[in-house]
């Protein structure tokens, strides 16, 4: 007999929304952290953009997740007083064929269900933002910014007080196959430790495809190896930081480099400018100030007001990316894994933006699957 039912490798936004979902039905559950505690990774290290749907393939996970997660994220914040703010966005083109590719973005949002989406001209972009230049924009009323850390306490703190375990410190270096479910072995500061549990699910984010492996998936050819793709944000100055009152895109740019620097907000009001996207071959959080000249002239173009001397090296984080350099479009993989010879083994890999916003609906998801193994 298995000692738990359900072990979540990862505390991060997505393994503590499992978590919280799962304790719901009273099974038995630990999360397993590597870190001293949870959200140190990439949950702790975005824009922490609510995002509306408005990018993805329609019927893409990413999709589909990302709007029924933007209902409930905020769902969420109202009744349990998560902060955010529902600012709006506006994606803004400054050429001509810029405003053709929105109107593409524009069909597609629409395509995915994604509500209020509105086309504004030059004049209207001015009414609405006085300081931005841009021949066209997308308005997305329902684009908002959220304290993800308050999030993943609430996921957290509901986790446990359903009977969940998260146990810190906590590195999962073994995943092997047992008659009743898996056998997990885990490091810890005072040696090794095993353990049988019914279900694995891997949210182990930035390690993802490993304990993938860890587990026997035979991750090239399984198209489960993740890359590193670093993005870096500077900060503007705060008598500056008032003159845009809603979050700024530009027109996404190529295949693989994100939605290009764009401007955000904390809860505080300050504004930040970024990600950038750069492939690495190891983790680094380090911000390049050499990329400063970079950031500015990305933005310059539609916020003329910001001068290079205006930014500062804020922070970094690292995307865990199942597409790497030139690739096309990679959905996340949300996957149980019986028809590789792994029932029980539910994994969770590329689970990148618009990861934070698609939480609580990829808990659902993991539920259901749960729900029919258990």
């Amino acid at each position: 007999m298995a000692d738990v039912d359900v072990t979540i490798v990862g505390a991060g936004v997505i393994g503590l929304a499992v978590a919280a979902e799962l304790a719901d039905y009273q099974w038995q559950v630990y999360v397993l952290e590597r870190n001293e505690r949870f959200g140190l990774e990439t949950s702790s290290r975005s824009s922490e953009v609510i995002h509306s749907g408005i990018y993805y393939p329609p019927g893409s996970l990413k999709a589909t997740t990302c709007l029924r997660g933007n209902t409930l994220i905020y769902e969420l914040c109202d009744r349990y007083g998560i902060g955010y703010k529902r600012l709006g966005k506006l994606i803004v083109a400054t050429n001509n064929r810029e405003v053709e590719e929105l109107e593409a973005l524009l069909e597609r949002g629409r395509e995915n269900g994604v509500k209020g989406l509105k086309m504004l001209s030059r004049r209207e972009i001015k009414a609405v933002e006085p300081n931005i230049e841009a021949l066209a924009g997308i308005l997305s009323p329902s684009t908002g910014i959220i304290d993800s850390y308050g999030l993943m306490g609430y996921f957290h703190g509901k986790a446990r007080a359903n009977g969940a375990s998260v146990v810190y410190k906590s590195e999962v270096v073994g995943i092997d196959k047992a008659n009743d479910g898996y056998a997990v072995t885990v490091a810890e500061d005072s040696g090794f430790s095993s353990f049988n549990t019914a279900v694995v699910i891997n949210c182990a984010g930035l390690s993802s495809d490993r304990v993938a492996a860890l587990a026997g998936v035979d991750i090239i050819p399984a198209g489960y190896r993740l890359h590193y793709c670093k993005g870096e944000y500077f900060s503007v100055g705060r008598e500056k930081s008032s003159l845009v009152k809603r979050l700024v895109y530009p027109v996404p740019k190529g295949k693989d480099r994100g939605l290009g620097i764009h401007v955000t907000f904390n809860l505080e009001g300050r504004m930040r400018l970024g990600p950038n996207a750069r492939y690495l071959d190891k983790i680094d959080y380090t911000v390049d100030e050499t990329q400063r000249a970079q950031f500015f002239r990305s933005v310059a173009r539609f916020l003329p007001f910001i001068e290079p001397d205006d930014l500062e090296p804020e922070m970094a984080g690292i995307r865990p990316k199942l597409q790497g350099p030139g690739d096309k479009f990679r959905d996340f993989v949300i996957a149980e894994e019986t028809h590789k010879g792994m029932p029980g083994l539910i994994n969770l890999i590329g689970i990148e933006s618009p990861g934070l916003t698609s939480a609580p609906a990829i808990a659902e998801l993991v539920s259901g699957m749960v729900k029919g193994i258990l």
